[in-house]
């Protein structure tokens, strides 16, 4: 696995991030880790395929993911994940997914993405890959967001 592979979703990620929400993300740490299940936390799962295959995920703690679904819908505060939320965040990861897919294409890299998919609690999919490259994008008065990239 590449470390350049993540550099297109970063890309998009503070930018896309800076447009719905409002604040300009900072990027922590590249590095590898074993995805493992976190409690409270929500998924992003978008799958991969082309020239590159593989999943990306975006993992935020729940309480993250209602400040970023509150800032991202002007100030409505969310007190709990609902369809409204899910859909939101939701399409935040295929904001990313896309503009990153688009960046890609214009790098000579022809990918597909498919419809995101949130994931919350103890969903068996999220422990089917070994490692990912992983950055932090930490956002002030939001929290963290994790970008997981799995590819082969």
């Amino acid at each position: 696995m590449k470390a350049e592979y993540i550099n297109p979703f970063l890309e998009s990620a503070l930018i896309v991030i800076e447009q719905v929400a409002n604040v300009r993300p900072t990027t922590g740490k590249l590095s590898v880790k074993e995805v493992i299940f976190i409690e409270r936390y929500v998924w992003i799962h978008i799958g991969m395929t082309g020239q590159m295959q593989g999943d990306i995920r975006f993992g935020l703690e729940e309480s993250t993911a209602l400040r970023m679904v509150s800032a991202m819908m002007g100030g409505f505060v969310l007190t709990e994940m609902d369809e409204m939320g899910q859909s939101a965040i939701s399409e935040l990861g295929n904001m990313i997914s896309g503009n990153a897919s688009t960046i890609l294409y214009n790098q000579g890299i022809r990918v597909d993405i498919t419809p995101p998919k949130v994931i919350r609690d103890t969903d068996p999919q999220l422990t089917d890959a070994a490692k990912a490259l992983t950055v932090p994008l930490l956002m002030d008065g939001i929290g963290e967001l994790d970008i997981q990239v799995l590819l082969v």
